[in-house]
């Protein structure tokens, strides 16, 4: 019995309003509003998203800014052109890697956006293809994952 009453004190009452209105807060992401869902697993996956979203972003800034700092560090008649150099100067190819690599992190952020927004609409975990759900394991491991393992490979993994 004095657990119950517990409960029911102002300070209990309290707490689990601030519960409730936390379960039910909204998170914005660049002018997105995203509820917080009342399933723990999804609430669990929304929060592995928005922590790789800000991880890309991230990374993505940092081999713009990394890029950007090559190009200003590299001086005018710096690139060779002949047999021996290939694909142009070290600093060149570098600078094309880290281009391409935050490229990469931007894509990975809209297809974390979609599948926030598919938490929304409550349609996450389920493939974009053949509509079947995608096993919670794989969103584990991949939270914006938008196709299951066999529509993903192309069938691959159905053949024998």
């Amino acid at each position: 019995m004095p657990a119950a009453k517990k409960a029911t004190t102002p300070k209990a009452k309290a707490t689990a309003a601030a519960v409730e209105a936390n379960a039910t807060q909204a998170s914005t992401v660049e002018g997105q509003s995203h509820r917080v869902p009342k399933d723990k697993w999804l609430a669990k996956q929304q929060q592995l998203l928005y922590a790789a979203r800000a991880e890309r972003i991230e990374g993505a800034e940092a081999l713009k800014a990394e890029a950007d700092q090559m190009a200003l560090d590299a001086e005018p008649g710096d690139t060779q052109f002949d047999d021996e150099s290939g694909e142009g100067s070290t600093a060149a190819v570098d600078r094309e890697r880290d281009l391409a690599l935050s490229a990469q992190a931007r894509a990975e952020v809209v297809e974390i956006d979609v599948a926030l927004d598919k938490i929304d609409e409550a349609s996450y975990g389920t493939c974009d293809k053949c509509g079947r759900p995608i096993p919670k394991a794989r969103l584990e491991v991949i939270p914006w994952a938008a196709l299951c393992v066999n529509c993903k490979s192309g069938g691959l993994s159905a053949r024998r």
